[in-house]
């Protein structure tokens, strides 16, 4: 079969396109409104549910930025090499208090405030102690140097963190130095998930013919856990449609988003869409991708409430492709964070990437850099969506567009790094 053959590109003729299925499960969300106000260590991967503004000035006063001699740099010739008499020490949490002329300095440390009659630190390397005083280098400093002004950070009365911020470590560490001790954040999101197939097999079980240990609950698990989410794991059920429907109507009942894997392909034995269509409404059930073409979108109707549903794919590369390009944004948006696409970057690809066109593939790829210290991507070798393994060994995913056909080695493309730093 060729590259863009006609046979292959009408197998997603009826389906969504990616951009088509980001637009309908942006419009069918709605974030969550309840609040509570947990203390500031527990908040890590909450989202702010208010706006917060600094109460004081960060830093409070102006102070050192390394270990040196405080002096005034206004007040000397500073091509002179001046020699100053030191006239006391400023520690962190301990200022020095007196005056400071134009020809003393003051020993200061990492933090220790300024003295008033001092504009500028010299580092201790770039000073000469010596019986009659500190000689500052020729054009060691300039007037100004190595000194944090008060405000800096951020300033009273000034925007901290907008409301929607998901809390990172950093944003930790920005609410405790303005001395807040708790934060008003929205509740966990609750997500149910459940494996469907007859096949699945639980720890412990022997694994038969044909046998597989469900690998996705687990997996669903810790991408809801990582990413702040509250997992509800409704357990491993069989392929029965009354079971299904069954579970399908408990999880809607406990939870705000609804997650199954497997059973939305067309096999006599997928039964997921026929009892999803039964309890509610599909708004798609395949996108033009690979991997994770049989993916589905809609909502759950119960007595009390509508539930978000999303049906993935069984198998595992493909949950978890799906997970990161539509359910993980979704999720966020309910959350109440702000919208926060996935980073991505352009790099030179040295491996060849075919495809067909009339989709869009996610390709598992390495980044890294080259001898010349430039970045660039290979693939992780077969792109089966049942490799798991393939997972582990990247670190990128490669999004080669619907309307290309593939990539040859050398060709510039777009990746997505899986890791974030902070």
């Amino acid at each position: 079969m060729s590259v863009n053959s006609p046979l292959h590109a009408s197998r997603y003729a009826e389906s969504v396109s990616v951009e088509t299925a980001r637009e309908i499960i942006a419009h069918a969300i709605a974030p969550v409104l309840e609040t509570e106000k947990p203390v500031l260590r527990r908040t890590l991967q909450r989202v702010l549910a208010e706006d917060i503004f600094s109460p004081l000035d960060i830093p409070a006063r102006n102070n050192s930025a390394m270990d040196g001699y405080a002096f005034s740099a206004e007040r000397l010739d500073m091509h002179a090499s001046p020699i100053l008499k030191m006239v006391g020490s400023s520690h962190a949490g301990r200022a020095y208090t007196g005056r400071v002329a134009s020809n003393e300095c003051v020993k200061i440390m990492t933090g220790a405030v300024i003295p008033d009659d001092c504009d500028t630190v010299v580092p201790l390397e770039d000073a000469l102690v010596l019986e009659t005083g500190i000689q500052i280098s020729p054009n060691a400093v300039q007037k100004g140097d190595n000194i944090r002004l008060r405000g800096e950070s951020i300033e009273a009365g000034a925007l901290a963190l907008p409301q929607g911020t998901v809390i990172r470590p950093a944003h930790i560490g920005l609410l405790a130095s303005i001395g807040l001790s708790e934060a008003l954040v929205y509740r966990r999101l609750r997500v149910a998930f459940f494996s469907t197939g007859d096949e699945l097999r639980l720890f412990g079980e022997k694994i038969d013919d044909g046998g597989v240990y469900d690998s996705n609950r687990h997996t669903v698990y810790a991408l809801l856990s990582r990413l702040g989410c509250d997992p509800v794991d409704m357990g491993t059920i069989r392929d029965d449609p009354r079971i299904l429907e069954a579970t399908c109507l408990k999880a809607a009942q406990v939870a705000d988003v609804v997650i199954t894997t497997g059973g939305v392909s067309v096999g006599a034995a997928d039964y997921t869409k026929q009892v999803l269509e039964k309890l509610g409404e599909m708004a798609f059930w395949r996108i033009a991708m690979r991997p994770g073409h049989p993916t589905a979108f809609g909502t759950l109707f119960t007595t009390k409430k509508s539930t978000c549903f999303f049906a993935l794919p069984g198998n595992p590369v493909s949950v978890m492709v799906s997970f990161y390009f539509f359910v993980r944004d979704a999720l966020l948006r309910m959350m109440g964070a702000l919208p926060s696409p996935p980073v991505s970057m352009r790099v030179r690809t040295v491996s060849a990437l075919p495809k067909r066109q009339g989709r869009t593939e996610y390709q598992r790829g390495i980044l890294f850099q080259d001898e010349t210290g430039t970045w660039c991507v290979k693939t992780t070798g077969g792109q089966g969506s049942g490799i798991l393994s393939s997972m582990t060994r990247a670190n990128c995913v490669i999004i080669l567009p619907a309307d290309s056909g593939g990539a040859h080695a050398g060709d510039t493309v777009e990746i997505v790094p899986f890791e974030g730093l902070v």
